[in-house]
């Protein structure tokens, strides 16, 4: 299970500075994956932060994996962004709007793209969670799935960035319905959620403001998690 640090661009609390200071300091603690979210661009529909993305990109050292997601609307896109050296992007209203772009970046870049599942009240929504699909999570993952997705992020939307826990029942159906690794999002706030998640069967964590709010640390969290 690998604890992933959010870095939000480039609304970065007082405590992160900006997103390359953020990216220093959750790589020096031992970060394995780095979660970028470029949330001008997740409003907007279209990349906003380039240059701070191509800064993290340049510092962080190949070994700390780096995904990012916000903005990515197209197979061009999402392939210059791989080409860059991004491991994995992830496509959110996208992947919704126009399924098949899966499949596409898939050809030339075999599992590199995670599709963003975010649920509200148990539906899919999209545009910065601002729009209902009338989707199911676990049944739109396996749609995903099959169309050469590497990886579902599912984010509980209900929970999100409040510190008030998760909700595992919701991320075990997602679980259940696919092969494919699912990384979880929303409502972690102590070591437990991040235990709980593992035993839900969940791939990956994604940690934000429960770091940032120094709940816990992340070597706390990864060797919680590796106990497991």
């Amino acid at each position: 299970l690998l604890p992933c640090v959010v870095l939000a661009l480039p609304r970065l609390t007082t405590r992160t500075a900006d997103p390359v200071d953020a990216a220093e300091r959750w790589t020096d603690a031992g970060a394995r994956t780095l979660h970028l979210v470029d949330l001008d661009g997740a409003f907007e529909g279209e990349r906003v932060n380039a240059a701070a993305i191509e800064a993290v990109v340049e510092y962080v050292p190949e070994e700390v994996g780096l995904q990012l997601g916000g903005g990515i609307r197209t197979a061009e896109g999402a392939r210059d962004l791989l080409d860059l050296g991004l491991d994995r992007v992830i496509l959110g209203t996208a992947a919704v709007e126009t399924p098949e772009i899966v499949a596409v970046i898939d050809e030339t870049h075999p599992g590199s793209v995670v599709v963003s599942l975010d649920a509200k009240d148990g539906e899919v929504v999209v545009s910065g969670w601002t729009e209902g699909t009338g989707l199911d999570p676990a049944e739109a993952a396996a749609r995903y799935e099959e169309l050469g997705a590497g990886a579902i992020l599912f984010t509980n939307v209900d929970v999100e960035g409040q510190l008030a826990g998760i909700n595992r029942e919701a991320v075990e159906s997602v679980v259940e319905a696919v092969d494919i690794p699912v990384i979880a999002s929303g409502g972690v706030a102590s070591i437990d959620d991040v235990v709980a998640l593992k035993a839900a069967g969940a791939a990956a964590v994604v940690v934000g403001t429960a770091l940032y709010e120094g709940e816990f640390t992340l070597r706390e969290a990864q060797y919680a998690a590796d106990e497991v």
